[in-house]
């Protein structure tokens, strides 16, 4: 079996392959040593990736993504990973759950994070409930039109630029053939809205000048409008959107090995 590359396919990875020569691995040593990203870097990165056409790759051509196939996407993932996490993060592309964005929710979330203009983050995971997200404590009430939220989450990547979160909450529980268990809804959060703080996370081994983050809401209110997908199915939106994105995660830690 011939396993080799079209044209277009090397394309891509010559294009990839330049841009993480030229315009990231300079950086790595100022990386390093600052543990940080100096915002006009990050911005500078934002506004190259752009002209070379592959920020928001993975996002849909119709709004202005390049809605690369699979094995391109797994490709560029690999030679992304050849640099700083740090640095390549700014290449974004955003969460594949954003595909989920409905009516007002696309021109106020969805194109301008595929524009560079917001930046996503995913707020899953818990202090008390890590692999087992269905053990999430984090809440969110309904009162009339609008949603409470309150609890916390952690280990949230980037979130320190981040302008909001894909938020998973429980939104109420059912019976089920193994007992009680809670119904998740996602929701798209703002950091701006009162009652939602985003506080430095843990110290990490590698990675550095890439953050996690603690989230903390303290009775956040938020609109029904901001539910992605539909109330109380938070896991489909996720299933349907997450686990697509795995094998990049495998093709990035081969170009970084």
């Amino acid at each position: 079996m011939k396993l080799e590359l079209n044209s277009e396919q090397q394309m891509i990875v010559d294009t990839v392959r330049a841009f993480v020569d030229n315009e990231l691995i300079p950086y790595e040593e100022e990386v390093e040593k600052e543990n940080d990203v100096r915002p006009e870097l990050a911005q500078q990165i934002v506004d190259k990736s752009i002209q070379y056409g592959l920020y928001a790759a993975n996002m849909p051509e119709e709004y202005g993504g390049a809605d690369l196939d699979a094995m391109s996407l797994t490709l560029m993932e690999r030679e992304l990973g050849r640099t700083s996490f740090a640095l390549q993060h700014f290449v974004c592309r955003p969460s594949n759950i954003l595909r989920a964005c409905k009516g007002e929710q696309i021109e106020k979330w969805l194109i301008p994070t595929i524009e560079g203009k917001r930046h996503d983050c995913l707020a899953m995971s818990e202090p008390n409930a890590g692999s087992d997200v269905r053990g999430m404590e984090c809440t969110a009430t309904r009162d009339g039109d609008d949603f409470i939220i309150k609890g916390s989450k952690h280990f949230i990547s980037h979130a320190d630029v981040s302008d909001y979160c894909i938020l998973f909450a429980a939104t109420g529980e059912m019976e089920t053939p193994r007992g009680i268990r809670k119904k998740i809804t996602s929701f798209l959060v703002d950091f701006d809205t009162p009652g939602a703080d985003v506080q430095p996370g843990y110290d990490i081994v590698s990675h550095r000048g890439y953050n996690n983050s603690i989230i903390d809401f303290d009775s956040a209110r938020i609109p029904a409008a901001n539910i992605l997908g539909e109330e109380h199915k938070g896991f489909d939106v996720a299933g349907e959107w997450l686990g697509a994105s795995r094998i990049n995660v495998d093709a990035f830690c081969i170009g970084r090995a």
